[in-house]
């Protein structure tokens, strides 16, 4: 019995932590436009990218296809240092990142690992003003990317 209830409670926790949550917004762009739509926004509010990924660009130089996909990872130390303080296994998630993908359907979407995932997946529990601000933060950002 012992050994049965270990096991699904192995597989709940499995579940969990190998589940990507992700908050997905369409966006009325091109995977190129949403972001570089991102990127201009960041500027505007003093952070930097510190750097974009072109999956599909990726994908065809080793013969392969995939439609548009990118990622842009940007931070903000003023946020970004206080988590790691209190969990410094955090930083594997820092900078930031949002990924702008094409479906099969040729709707484009935005996402992001909402910040209350992170505080639960590294169980911080004496920022919840910072992660009150990075939720407001993303939003507005992917709502300025996606054009809502």
């Amino acid at each position: 019995m012992r050994l049965i209830i270990a096991a699904i409670a192995l597989v709940a926790t499995l579940t969990a932590t190998h589940a990507q949550q992700l908050t997905v917004r369409e966006s009325k762009f091109s995977v190129k436009e949403t972001l570089d739509r991102l990127a201009t926004e960041l500027g505007k509010r003093g952070m930097k990218v510190a750097a974009r990924v072109d999956h599909a660009a990726g994908a065809k130089a080793v013969g392969m296809d995939m439609p548009a996909t990118e990622v842009v990872m940007f931070g903000n130390p003023k946020l970004g240092t206080p988590l790691m303080l209190s969990a410094p296994a955090i930083g594997i998630e820092l900078p930031m990142k949002m990924i702008a993908w094409q479906d099969k359907a040729g709707k484009v979407w935005i996402g992001y690992a909402p910040p209350s995932a992170l505080k639960e997946r590294y169980r911080i529990t004496d920022r919840d003003e910072l992660f009150k601000t990075m939720t407001g933060a993303l939003d507005s950002l992917a709502k300025a990317a996606s054009g809502q």
